[in-house]
C-alpha cells in the first residue's frame, strides 16, 4: 500500500497529540471497605465517561486495608465505614499530614437470617440476644423461638469496618471475641450467599447489600434499619460512610470526591441503595 505524503504528513501530527492526550490522564486509587465499594465503583463509571483528565480505580479490602494503603502511598483515597481509630491517627498523622474524613453517605449494619428462621417467626432479636449468639451462649434458634435447628453465624475478617462496628456496639469493644462465630467471611455479598441458601444462619451486612435481592431483615431491639432510623440514629447500628484523604489531597482525588457529593454522584447513590448524605 502507497502512503500519500499528505496522509503520512497528517499522520505525524496527530500520533503524537494522541500519545501526549494518554499521558497527560491522572490515575486516582480508591481503596478500602467492601461496603463503600459498590458506591465507589458505580461513580467511578460515570466520573471516568463525564471528564477524559482523571481515570479512577476502585479496590477493596477492608476500610483498615484502605487507610493502609492510603498512607503508605499506595492510594489516593480511603473508603471506610467506620470512624477512623486512635491508633491510626498516632501511627500516620503529624503536625502537617492529617487525616480528612468526608462523609458520603449514611449506611446501617442489617442483621439477617435464613429464610426459615424468618418464616418460623424470627424477626427481631435484642442486642443481647445477638451478643449472646456471637459469644456461643445460645446456640439453638428454639431458644429464641424458631426451628429447632443450630444456629449457623457468619463473622467478618480483622479489617473489615463492619466488624469493628458490629462488635463495639453489639459486644461492647471492638476487640471483642466471638466464639460463636461458624464461618468468617470477607464480604457483605458472602453474608447474603451463605444466609440466603441455609436453613439455620445469621450473618450482618450493609444496607446496600440488603436492598438488592430477598435477604430476609430482621429488626434490633424492635427498630427496623429503614432510611428513616437510620439518619435519625434510632436504628443501633446506623453508621457512616467515609472517603478519607491524607494531609492535601491530590487534585485528582478531590475532583471524584466533588463529584461524589454532587447531585449526580448522590442520585447514583440513591439509585443502588444507598442512603445519600
Amino acid at each position: 500500500m502507497r502512503w500519500s505524503v499528505g496522509l503520512l504528513a497528517l499522520l505525524l501530527v496527530f500520533l503524537p497529540m494522541g500519545a501526549d492526550a494518554l499521558s497527560r490522564v491522572t490515575t486516582v486509587v480508591v481503596s478500602g471497605s467492601s461496603t463503600v465499594m459498590p458506591l465507589a465503583e458505580l461513580a467511578a463509571e460515570e466520573f471516568n465517561l463525564v471528564q477524559e483528565r482523571y481515570r479512577v480505580n476502585v479496590k477493596s479490602g477492608g476500610s483498615g486495608v484502605g487507610i493502609v494503603d492510603l498512607a503508605e502511598g499506595r492510594a489516593d483515597i480511603a473508603m471506610t465505614s467506620r470512624d477512623l481509630k486512635l491508633q491510626e491517627r498516632q501511627r500516620y498523622e503529624s503536625p502537617s499530614k492529617r487525616f480528612t474524613e468526608q462523609m458520603v453517605g449514611y449506611d446501617a449494619i442489617c442483621l439477617v437470617v435464613s429464610p426459615t428462621v424468618y418464616d418460623f417467626g424470627v424477626t427481631s432479636l435484642s442486642r443481647d440476644q445477638v451478643r449472646r449468639i456471637y459469644s456461643g451462649s445460645i446456640v439453638n434458634w428454639a431458644e429464641l423461638g424458631g426451628p429447632n435447628l443450630e444456629i449457623f453465624a457468619n463473622g467478618r475478617r480483622p479489617g473489615s469496618g463492619t466488624m469493628d462496628t458490629f462488635n463495639e456496639i453489639i459486644m461492647g469493644s471492638r476487640e471483642a471475641e466471638t466464639p460463636g462465630v461458624d464461618n468468617v467471611v470477607g464480604e457483605s455479598s458472602e453474608v447474603k450467599f451463605s444466609t440466603q441458601r441455609s436453613d439455620n444462619a445469621i450473618g450482618y451486612m450493609g444496607y446496600s447489600f440488603v436492598m438488592r435481592g430477598d435477604s430476609r431483615v430482621i429488626s434490633l431491639d424492635g427498630i427496623y434499619p429503614s432510611i428513616e432510623n437510620i439518619k435519625n440514629d434510632s436504628y443501633p447500628l446506623a453508621r457512616k460512610l467515609y472517603f478519607v484523604t491524607l494531609g492535601r489531597p491530590s487534585p485528582g482525588a478531590m475532583a471524584f470526591i466533588d463529584y461524589v457529593l454532587s447531585p449526580a454522584g448522590q442520585q447514583i447513590a440513591i439509585d443502588n441503595g444507598f442512603i445519600p448524605v
